[in-house]
């Protein structure tokens, strides 16, 4: 852990908000937290004692305590105090702007201001800092923050490659993977590449080709435990044959074929129209009258731990 970095603040306690939270307690750091929404500070409370048997799992650092946080009616009283800001706001251009720029008047010059937008490149809502704008950036965890590692740090091009550089070691203190993306796009990339799947699935389920279930199972007992350790990449070289002429190989082999298919996709790329929402929701809702979506987080988040443990030790 970076001894400058020990009292953060977290800005907004939505699902991913409250998670970083979680996140920052188990490794010791004191925590000062603030959002305006009514019943937010009793909703903080209630995710945290839920999710904390499972942060207690994951490994905790000496001195960590779910008591330590302060949730404070106006984080601007105490922004001096703060050694790093992640913000949680609402994914609004306008909202940010004012709240980006009154972060980057009350802390203090060196402190780094990273937002977990989830699309909206800090360019976007950093043009009405004065003191520092090229502390800020552009933090963005994956649901949810205190258990899965990845977070893509994006810098804006006026970011200071100093202050990229305290995000990233700072992120990799807490046991995370930050990715560092080289350069500003819509959506960032974990969730470019989940839409373009995303797109796809609800196209063969519009289509009746499967079922939303059926095309579920088909990632999870198929592409996702292969991506879990070996990305499109690696997957591809592997599948090519490995070594240095497996990619060549395999897109040799399989690209003609892919191209095919790409063209498939695209004339019938699923429309966000009423008929084809319409068609989704029916084939979720008949999955959903079978399962207990609590149940089916839990389990999801135990599953999680086991697989990160495993993956320490065997890659």
């Amino acid at each position: 852990m970076s001894a400058s970095i020990r009292t953060i603040g977290v800005i907004g306690t939505g699902v991913i908000g409250s998670s970083w939270t979680a996140l920052f307690l188990a490794h010791g750091l004191n925590v000062i937290v603030s959002d305006p929404a009514p019943g937010a500070k009793d909703r903080l409370d209630s995710y945290l004692r839920k999710e904390w048997p499972a942060v207690e799992k994951a490994g905790l650092a000496p001195g960590a305590s779910v008591e330590n946080y302060q949730f404070v009616d106006k984080m601007d009283d105490y922004l001096d105090k703060v050694d790093f800001v992640q913000e949680n706001a609402p994914e609004r251009l306008d909202f940010k702007l004012n709240l980006i720029s009154n972060i980057d008047a009350r802390t203090r010059h060196d402190v780094v201001i990273a937002s977990s937008s989830s699309g909206i490149p800090s360019s976007q809502f950093v043009t009405g800092c004065k003191k520092n704008p090229a502390r800020v950036l552009i933090g963005h965890p994956f649901n949810p923050p205190h258990l899965v590692p990845l977070v893509e740090v994006v810098p804006h091009p006026s970011t200071d490659a100093k202050y990229t550089s305290v995000a990233m070691k700072f992120y990799s203190s807490l046991n995370k993977n930050p990715v560092l993306v080289r350069q500003e796009c819509p959506g960032f990339i974990a969730n470019r590449l989940q839409a373009a799947l995303c797109n796809e699935a609800y196209s063969l389920v519009n289509q009746g080709i499967i079922s939303a279930e059926d095309l579920d199972s088909t990632v999870t007992s198929g592409l996702g435990l292969r991506w879990a350790t070996t990305g499109p990449f690696m997957t591809n070289v592997l599948a090519g044959g490995g070594g240095s002429e497996g990619f060549p190989h395999f897109l040799k082999h399989l690209g003609p074929a892919s191209q095919v298919w790409a063209k498939d996709m695209n004339a019938h790329a699923f429309q966000f129209d009423s008929e084809g929402l319409s068609r989704l929701e029916q084939s979720v809702e008949v999955w959903l009258s079978k399962v207990d979506t609590a149940e089916v987080e839990a389990q999801r988040d135990e599953f999680i731990m086991h697989a990160i443990r495993l993956k320490a030790k065997t890659i």
